[in-house]
């Protein structure tokens, strides 16, 4: 794309208010006021669960997760039930797909690709999983990928682990798998990761796989 376009580092954001954030840059996008943009923030600990989900794969009564301080949030993107919290990275991209001959299924291996490409510059080596988006650790989800296109322009995206509270993912069944678990790139390399490392990675891979040359930007109006 020779369009330059916008990457916004947020820091820690509530989820609903990211939420609405999403939807207002999507409805800018689909009228072409701004370009492809993408969002890079932390969440609050958050369960999230997508159209295709069911609150069966929360494992715990909602009174738990008010005690435990994780809110929970049912959202219109593809995929079952996903937490999210500090020490992960999530990424949402605003992205007009009509500029990539409207492939989903190429977006999604492509968003695959960079947060591959990412792990391997830690010495971590995931792959795919043909029945599943995201990126694994054989049957151990490492990052999700859950997405939602409206009017070929997309929302929602993914998130890495990198030192989130694993505890938390025992609340749910991640992605729906109750024969499956989460991990981190600060488990499987035994040792806290810099967050801020990782994205400077993440965000070279990800201008690299898109062709997406970007500015950075730090602070967003109205964004507090």
């Amino acid at each position: 794309m020779s369009t330059t376009s916008l990457i916004w580092k947020l820091g820690l954001i509530e989820y609903g208010k990211a939420y609405e954030l999403q939807k207002n840059l999507h409805y800018q996008r689909v009228t072409e006021e701004i370009p492809d943009v993408l969002l890079l923030l932390e969440h609050p600990p958050t369960i999230t669960i997508g159209k295709s989900g069911t609150v069966e794969n929360v494992l715990v009564a909602r009174e738990y997760l008010n005690r435990e301080g994780v809110s929970l949030f049912f959202v219109d993107r593809g995929g079952d039930a996903t937490y999210h919290g500090p020490g992960q990275i999530v990424g949402y991209p605003i992205m007009d797909l009509r500029l990539r001959r409207k492939d989903i299924r190429k977006f999604v291996h492509d968003i695959e690709e960079a947060i591959i490409l990412t792990m391997r510059d830690f010495s971590i080596y995931p792959g795919r999983d043909d029945s599943h988006p995201g990126v694994w650790i054989e049957k151990e989800e490492l990052a999700a990928i859950g997405l939602g296109v409206r009017r070929w322009v997309s929302m929602h995206g993914f998130a890495i682990n990198v030192n989130p509270n694993m505890r938390h993912f025992s609340l749910i069944n991640p992605c729906g798998f109750p024969d499956r678990r989460a991990t981190s790139m600060s488990e499987i390399l035994g040792k806290t990761m810099p967050i801020n490392a990782v994205l400077e990675r993440l965000i070279l891979n990800f201008s690299e796989v898109f062709d997406f040359p970007a500015r950075l930007m730090t602070v967003m109006p109205g964004v507090a």
